[in-house]
């Protein structure tokens, strides 16, 4: 059976996105969705997001990782699925969509997308690092020479290590540039491996450096491997609410497999 598929990527965060309003796509075959993922065998992208019909919002995101298996929220390609549901003319400039972990608004301005994540309540300071979740569960850590660090290596020992083990987490390294201004490296579990760019993960990093003082702004801009992102958000007491995440989001080509 031939289907078409649509490439996206979003600050080098790439995706395999399919129209599955008719329900076409069999979502339980996890070595079909890791073959589409597949660099070498398949088109090659981080993960697969199939957009559905939703009865209330605008659309529905259903996101694997690059594994086959289906994933916690993925901030990049909510940018994504809201530049393809554009695309398609699903949505003007606005929308309201509903992923794994609930519902989010988004919107295109001046040929960015942005998203709202979910509020965060709950984070955990430790001596060696931050945690918490941000529709995906993040390791946030601080680093110096973030150029030459490894990290494929030493984020796969801290995603399979304690207190993590087998459900895991992805690992952020992170470099400080100025008060609003952070450089990001990020480890993917799913993906196993190195991307450059992760949505949840730059939250994660900005609400971190903010939680812990290392920047008073409510406004970060974070470098990562494919290109700059921003995060936004209010701050009440401990709490993060009205959290947005805003970069570009292409389509790169499209084919039929």
């Amino acid at each position: 059976m031939a289907f078409t598929f649509y490439k996206y990527q979003g600050t080098g965060n790439d995706f395999v996105i399919i129209d599955n309003r008719r329900q076409t796509f069999n979502k339980k075959d996890t070595k079909r969705i890791a073959f589409l993922c597949d660099r070498r065998f398949g088109i090659g992208a981080d993960g697969l997001i199939l957009l559905e019909d939703h009865e209330s919002c605008d659309f529905k995101m259903v996101y694997f990782n690059a594994d086959g298996n289906e994933s916690s929220m993925c901030g990049n390609g909510g940018r994504c699925i809201t530049a393809f549901a554009n695309y398609l003319g699903v949505i003007e400039n606005e929308a309201t969509f509903e992923a794994i972990d609930g519902l989010h608004k988004a919107k295109i301005e001046d040929g960015l997308v942005s998203i709202q994540m979910q509020d965060v309540d709950d984070i955990d300071v430790h001596e060696s690092h931050t945690f918490l979740d941000t529709g995906s569960p993040h390791h946030v850590q601080m680093t110096d020479s973030l150029s030459e660090f490894d990290v494929k290596t030493n984020g796969r020992q801290i995603r399979i290590g304690p207190p993590y083990n087998e459900a895991g987490s992805n690992v952020n390294f992170v470099s400080k540039n100025t008060d609003d201004n952070f450089s990001v490296r990020t480890y993917e579990r799913g993906v196993e491996d190195e991307t450059y760019s992760c949505g949840t993960g730059v939250t994660a990093v900005a609400l971190a450096m903010n939680y812990i003082g290392e920047t008073t702004k409510d406004m970060i801009t974070l470098q990562t491997e494919g290109g700059i992102l921003q995060v936004s958000f209010e701050r009440h007491e401990n709490a993060y609410k009205n959290i947005w995440l805003t970069g570009p989001a292409t389509l790169v080509f499209k084919g039929e497999i």
